[in-house]
């Protein structure tokens, strides 16, 4: 199986338009590497890929990426497309495959409810684009020779359907984690997760590859950077760090590989000298960049 990192980023990726934080100054200034927005393309042949998750990066990310480059005058290698939720910066990108390229598109009937009532993605043609609803912890074939099962993780409707209350740690369909199987190896991919219970370090124990969820390294971060009002769990992401934060809740889970994806702009994860950083390999784990491959 091979897993190339498309992006990296959290919403808005790095540096954000309409940031000046430190890291971000650090990214336009080249000092610290840039990172497009959230995704990966996986493959189980390097012939035939899918993509779980779209960013609004997609254009430059297939451009970026020679596999994922077309063969001849016209098409495409990518045969799918997986969302894990219906947040912007992981479904924006649908809007650039619209060219007339057929796909099927997977995503649970509560997120293919919200694309559906989104008239914007009318422009992906149904003669084309087969939108295909995935059932919870039930295998179905992602692309040739790819196995994956979608599970519900803790989180959070996505913003733009916020209401009076949120519940962030909401179980169900609006945010999954999926595994991929092929060719006996077997990959976590859990790009937004609200909290780590025991049921979840049993689902990862023993896989292959695990890319998790690495937005925040303190949950009161943007407060204390002056970047925002929210928490990192009010938003429905773990931090990284602290007594409850992933490192400490996935350390003695065995996993071959693990590594932090879905990074904010304000973590100092991103740059590649923090104190932060170096505590996290430390611990055990990667920071994924983006064009980063992988094959378990």
């Amino acid at each position: 199986m091979r897993i190339v990192i498309l992006g990296t980023g959290a919403g808005g990726g790095l540096p954000q338009w309409n940031c000046g934080c430190p890291n971000c100054e650090a990214a336009r200034e080249g000092r610290i590497p840039s990172m497009s927005q959230s995704g990966i393309a996986v493959s189980s042949n390097g012939r035939d890929w899918a993509l779980v998750n779209a960013s609004p990066d997609l254009r430059v990310q297939l451009a970026t990426n020679p596999v994922l480059r077309p063969a001849g005058l016209r098409g495409s290698p990518i045969r799918s497309v997986l969302v894990t939720n219906g947040d912007i910066d992981h479904v924006a990108g649908l809007l650039t495959l619209r060219e007339g390229q057929p796909f099927d598109l997977f995503a649970t009937p509560a997120i293919h409810g919200v694309l559906g009532a989104n008239p914007m993605l009318s422009v992906l043609n149904p003669r084309l684009v087969s939108r295909r609803e995935v059932v919870l912890d039930q295998d179905f074939e992602l692309v040739a020779g790819v196995t994956a099962r979608l599970f519900a993780v803790p989180g959070k409707v996505p913003l733009y359907l916020e209401g009076e209350t949120v519940e962030t740690g909401q179980m169900g369909e609006q945010t999954v984690g999926v595994e991929l199987d092929a060719n006996g190896r077997r990959i976590c991919y859990i790009p937004g997760c609200a909290s780590v219970p025991d049921w979840l370090r049993d689902r990862i124990s023993g896989a292959d590859a695990l890319l998790f969820d690495g937005t925040l390294w303190t949950d009161d971060e943007m407060i204390r950077a002056g970047l925002g009002q929210k928490t990192g769990r009010r938003m429905g992401h773990v931090p990284v760090s602290g007594v409850d934060g992933s490192i400490a809740a996935l350390d003695g889970v065995p996993v071959a590989q693990r590594i932090f994806v879905h990074l904010n702009n304000s973590n100092p994860l991103v740059d590649p000298a923090s104190p932060e950083r170096a505590r996290a390999e430390a611990a055990g784990w990667q920071i994924g960049h983006d064009g980063m491959e992988i094959r378990p």
